[in-house]
């Protein structure tokens, strides 16, 4: 079975360096959605200081990723990256069941 979320090397590496600035207790990043921005629904990473009962655990090139069991459905087949520009960095969420993106890339629509 695929895992529901893929890491590229980047998204993998930059998640090192967070948790290796990260608090003692923090197991790893969480990865949720949800409802707002103007396409209905947005990404949410965060710190994990705990394993919740029914979270999905992605372990994936040295680091654990924690997804949230309501976003689930939400991402399935997903590529997580990240991406440095000349003025930002920031992961990117490459997720082949959007139907819509709204145009400043924060939230995003699943029909």
């Amino acid at each position: 079975m695929n895992p529901i979320i893929k890491l590229s090397d980047n998204a993998a590496n930059r998640i090192k360096e967070i948790m290796s600035s990260a608090e003692k207790n923090a197991l790893g990043v969480r990865v949720s959605v949800k409802s707002g921005g103007c396409a209905g629904m947005s990404y949410v990473m965060e710190y994990s200081r705990e394993l919740n009962p029914n979270d999905e655990v992605i372990e994936d090139k040295g680091v654990k990723v924690f997804i949230d069991p309501a976003a689930v459905m939400y991402l399935l087949g997903t590529e997580m990256d990240y991406k440095t520009e000349d003025f930002s960095s920031t992961f990117v969420f490459n997720n082949p069941n959007e139907t819509e993106r709204c145009g400043c890339g924060e939230s995003f629509k699943i029909d």
